[in-house]
């Protein structure tokens, strides 16, 4: 089940890569800053905003417990990132 949701909403975003994110976050705004700056397209989904059960959902998925929680949606398969540590080492690759 938890794949299926992140899946479900990768198959729905247009954009290059999903944000799971949660207020009050500064790595989540840094993520976003970064990725705005590289000029790559993003959705965000707020865990505060969705269903409660979203966030273990996806922890269930990817073992991540913090936020933000990020994907790579370009290629064919979603790529699992990590937070915003290792979104900065995967874009500089």
């Amino acid at each position: 089940m938890s794949e299926h949701i992140v899946m479900k909403q990768a198959k729905d975003s247009e954009s290059d890569f999903l944000v799971y994110t949660g207020n009050f976050c500064g790595y989540c705004t840094a993520a976003k800053r970064l990725l705005t700056a590289k000029r790559i397209t993003f959705d965000e989904i707020n865990f505060d905003h969705e269903d409660p059960d979203l966030r273990n959902q996806v922890v269930g998925l990817t073992g991540h417990r913090t936020v933000p929680v990020i994907f790579d949606n370009r290629e064919e398969t979603l790529i699992f990132v990590g937070g915003f540590d290792e979104l900065s080492r995967y874009l500089k690759s």
